[in-house]
C-alpha cells in the first residue's frame, strides 16, 4: 500500500458493520411473517442476508417461488414494525465506540454511507446519538444511486468535506468494498459482519480483511501515528 496516503475521513456501512441491527430487523421480520400466516425464521438462518435489505431477507425467508405480491405485503409489515422499533437491541459491535472514540481523539472525521432507507437511517443514528458525531450520514435515498455505485461515496466526501483519496470505507458485504473501490477510497472487510454462505472476501480487492472492530483503529494509527 502506498506510503503517502494520507487519512482524513472513515466511512463505515452501518448495519453489520457501524452496529449490530439484526435483533430489532429479524424480530420485525418474525412478526410480519407470524402476521401474514407464515412460520417465523431462525436468527441464524436469515442474519447473512441483512446487508442485501429487507427484501432480500423476505426473499430469503418465504423462499423465492413465494407470490410476489405476498413478499410485498410481508415486507411491507416488516418495515412497518422496524421503523417503531428500530433501536429496541441494536447496539454496537463489541470494540466499536471504543474505536469512534480513537478516531475522533486522531482528529479524523467519520460518517455513514448505507443502502438503508433515510427514514430509517435517521431515526437509527439519533437513538444511537451518532447524529451529531458524524461528519456524513448517505442513505440509499440520498443519492440516485446506491452501492455499489460511487455517487453516495462522493457524497460522504462532499458532506465531510474531503477527498475520496483521503477516506476508507470499512464493510460487510461484497457491494460495499466495489462502491469504495469505485470511488477510489481504501476499503476495509469486516468479516464480523453479516456475510452469506458462499461469500469469499479474500477475493473482494479490500486493502484488509478486519475479524474484529478493535483491530481498526490499528489499521488506521499505521497511517496517522508515523
Amino acid at each position: 500500500m502506498s506510503t503517502d496516503f494520507k487519512l482524513a475521513c472513515v466511512l463505515f456501512d452501518l448495519d453489520g458493520t457501524l452496529v449490530d441491527t439484526a435483533p430489532d430487523l429479524i424480530a420485525s421480520l418474525n412478526k410480519a411473517l407470524a402476521e401474514h400466516g407464515f412460520s417465523t425464521v431462525a436468527p441464524e438462518a436469515i442474519r447473512p442476508f441483512i446487508s442485501y435489505g429487507g427484501a432480500a431477507m423476505v426473499r430469503e425467508s418465504m423462499g423465492a417461488g413465494t407470490d410476489q405480491e405476498i413478499q410485498a405485503a410481508v415486507l411491507k409489515s416488516m418495515l412497518d414494525y422496524y421503523q417503531t422499533n428500530i433501536a429496541e437491541h441494536t447496539a454496537f459491535f463489541s470494540g466499536m465506540a471504543e474505536t469512534l472514540g480513537i478516531i475522533e481523539a486522531l482528529g479524523l472525521k467519520w460518517g455513514v454511507v448505507t443502502n438503508k432507507r433515510k427514514r430509517f437511517t435517521d431515526p437509527l443514528m439519533e437513538a444511537l446519538k451518532l447524529t451529531a458525531r458524524a461528519a456524513c450520514i448517505v442513505s440509499g435515498d440520498t443519492t440516485a444511486n446506491s452501492k455499489p455505485h460511487p455517487e453516495p461515496m462522493l457524497e460522504a466526501c462532499r458532506q465531510a468535506g474531503v477527498q475520496p483519496q483521503e477516506c476508507v470505507f470499512i464493510g460487510d458485504a461484497v457491494h460495499d468494498i466495489a462502491a469504495g473501490k469505485n470511488a477510489r477510497m481504501k476499503t476495509l472487510a469486516a468479516l464480523y459482519g453479516y456475510l452469506k454462505p458462499g461469500d469469499m472476501p479474500e477475493t473482494w480487492g479490500a486493502d484488509a480483511l478486519i475479524e474484529s472492530p478493535e483491530q481498526i483503529p490499528t489499521w488506521i494509527e499505521s497511517f496517522t501515528c508515523r
